[in-house]
């Protein structure tokens, strides 16, 4: 027996539906990302350290970084420079994935605007206006389709060489976007960053580490000051802007007679067509001329998250859930798209019924039936789909159906609008919160689950910590999810947080975390940052603020990191980046950044002390803002840590 299948599953996962499909795995002998996590130790300490380098053929290359072995490689780069290679291309793959699905979305909006889709529409037209407004474009005496058609051809600029800076640019502060000019930071288009980032990094061209990671600040902010920027404001005025909505969370939201159907991946263009198709009355009929009681719905990861704020769907799980939910055996289909898809769920999905139905041509699943989605057929395709999961229902073996745990209610759908709507149009008294005490400051807990890490551990953890101590938590992805199953979402959680804020959430019916969506809006944080630093007049380094991703795992998490300390909010990682190979460029990211954009990264696996972390440095931005602040030495360690 491995030593992974001698762990005690409470040790991989917090949650007590993953202990127990993880023991369900054990007794089927089903090889799950845990059990894989295994068989790659020992990993290599090269590329853990970001020492290694295999960008042209001379290589592969690597560095010793003990001195004992080779100190360059073939064309002569040191670890500063091959470190910061390969961070610069990590944050060149994570911008691109978030503002390709932004593009995809913008795709969709201008076709919509043409009349060339089936299922869509407009829903916020109040939102399009003001958008546009914004912009500069006309809306006075135009009809909803003129107005929307000049909106996707200003932003389909964005993605190219066109503009001086993005159009979101200028929702900054403008001491940020000073600095940011100041040092040549600041974005010109989606594409162009992310170019010229692989162009910078290819043998022979930009050598200065510095110069590197500069560049890599610029390619991350146009992914959030562009590409996710746009993918949030479209998809609000496509599908909906959010407001708050109750609904239930974990592998509990399967329903054992009802055809059940997961949603999994990040964009909602697909997604949303097949709720629509799930109501058809003649695929209900099928379904219960199957046996069934009817159709469900569920999420996974951010396409979940999409669906949970704007329509209620009830949410499954996170990143480390997707095998789990077919080893259920109640799971009839698994619909995908993109990104955060284990290529795993077809080979657990042939141990059971579960048909895993692929639909971006860009992201195909040997293994999986690829249906192309065609938003010009869109609702046509969401009913083929609906109905390839209703006919699966024939297929169930009810003795094999297993579903672990009572749902957990959970609520979501914390827009930036629905925020300053609750507050009355205004941040003022958010500020007025801050200022007097009630509310310390604002943390965005974000990011993935990661194997390495007890699964939801560091996000519950790090979130009840900071709650308890009044500070106002924000949270998106596979963090919301975490903190959704462990009962922190819902307006009885204000009972677990400091007497400040649960005052202040008691007073408006809300929780002390509150759901602000998927991983594209990480750029509603910056948004509402943006707007609480206006009101008082300052630039967002000086607001108490800060970010945390404290079970991240992917690119996407790295390009997100680098926007939002770009955007001047510090952010503590809880798994360390592949970048301490580099003395240089480990002291650049963790200390000499402050100097520059007036934030910086900090590394801290224990959520305990990164929760001491935070409140330290959040008070000491209140105590710099002249706001009455706690002493920093009352801000003990923890006497033990887990």
């Amino acid at each position: 027996m491995s030593t992974m299948q001698r762990r005690d599953p409470r040790t991989m996962s917090i949650a007590s539906d993953a202990q127990q499909m993880i023991e369900v795995a054990r007794s089927e002998g089903i090889e799950t990302v845990w059990d894989r996590l295994e068989a790659q130790q020992p990993q290599c300490g090269f590329c853990v350290l970001g020492v290694s380098c295999r960008n042209c053929a001379m290589g592969p290359c690597r560095v010793d970084p003990f001195g004992a072995g080779p100190q360059k490689g073939v064309c002569g780069a040191g670890a500063d420079v091959i470190v910061a290679r390969n961070l610069g291309r990590t944050i060149a793959a994570g911008s691109s994935s978030h503002s390709d699905h932004g593009r995809d979305i913008l795709e969709v909006f201008a076709a919509t605007a043409h009349g060339e889709t089936t299922g869509y529409r407009i829903q916020d037209v109040g939102k399009l206006t003001r958008l546009a407004a914004e912009l500069g474009i006309p809306t006075e005496d135009r009809t909803t389709t003129q107005v929307a058609v000049d909106l996707a051809d200003r932003l389909m600029d964005d993605f190219g060489t066109r503009r001086a800076s993005l159009s979101f640019v200028e929702r900054s502060p403008k001491p940020r976007q000073e600095l940011w000019d100041r040092l040549g930071v600041t974005p010109r288009g989606i594409d162009r960053e992310n170019v010229e980032m692989l162009h910078r990094t290819h043998m022979g061209v930009d050598n200065d580490p510095v110069n590197i990671l500069l560049h890599g600040l610029r390619t991350s902010l146009a992914d959030g000051w562009g590409g996710s920027m746009i993918a949030t404001e479209l998809s609000d005025i496509m599908f909906g802007t959010p407001s708050p909505v109750m609904s239930t969370v974990n592998l509990g939201t399967l329903k054992p007679g009802w055809v059940n159907i997961a949603l999994h991946g990040h964009n909602p263009m697909l997604s949303d067509v097949i709720v629509q198709a799930a109501e058809d009355p003649a695929l209900v009929d099928r379904a219960r001329e199957l046996g069934a009681e009817g159709i469900n719905l569920v999420g996974l990861c951010c396409t979940g998250n999409e669906l949970l704020m704007r329509r209620g769907v009830p949410m499954a799980g996170n990143h480390l859930m997707q095998e789990l939910a077919i080893m259920t055996g109640a799971l009839e289909a698994m619909v995908v798209d993109y990104q955060c898809i284990m290529p795993s769920v077809t080979d657990v999905a042939r141990c059971y019924h579960t048909v895993v139905i692929s639909t971006a041509d860009k992201a195909r699943f040997p293994g999986a039936v690829h249906v192309s989605f065609d938003p010009g057929r869109g609702l046509e395709i969401g009913r083929d789909i609906v109905s390839r999961g209703v006919e699966a229902f024939a297929n169930r073996n009810p003795d094999r159906v297993r579903i672990p745990d009572e749902p957990v209610e959970i609520m979501a759908g914390f827009s930036v609008e629905a925020i300053l709507g609750a507050l009355g149009g205004t941040p003022a008294p958010l500020v007025e919160a801050i200022a007097d005490g009630r509310i310390r400051g604002a943390v965005g807990v974000v990011g993935c689950n990661n194997p390495k890490i007890t699964q939801d551990y560091g996000h519950v953890t790090l979130t009840r910590r900071l709650i308890e101590n009044d500070i106002l938590v924000l949270v998106t992805g596979c963090a919301a999810v975490a903190n959704g199953k462990a009962g922190q979402m819902v307006p009885a959680a204000a009972s677990l947080a400091g007497p400040g804020l649960r005052a202040t959430c008691e007073a408006l019916g809300i929780p002390p975390v509150l759901h602000m969506g998927s991983c594209v809006d990480n750029t509603r944080i910056l948004v509402l940052a943006a707007a609480l630093a206006d009101h008082l007049g300052v630039d967002m380094s000086q607001l108490p603020l800060a970010g945390a991703a404290p079970e991240w795992y992917s690119e996407k998490a790295v390009a997100i990191g680098a926007y939002v300390v770009a955007s001047g909010i510090t952010t503590v990682l809880g798994v360390d980046p592949p970048i301490l190979g580099s003395a240089a460029v480990t002291g650049l990211l963790t200390s000499g950044l402050d100097d520059v954009v007036g934030a910086k990264f900090a590394v801290e696996a224990d959520p305990e002390k990164a929760a001491v972390l935070i409140r330290r440095h959040i008070e000491g931005k209140r105590a710099a803002l002249g706001l009455p602040a706690h002493d920093l030495d009352q801000i003990r360690e923890p006497v033990a840590t887990a």
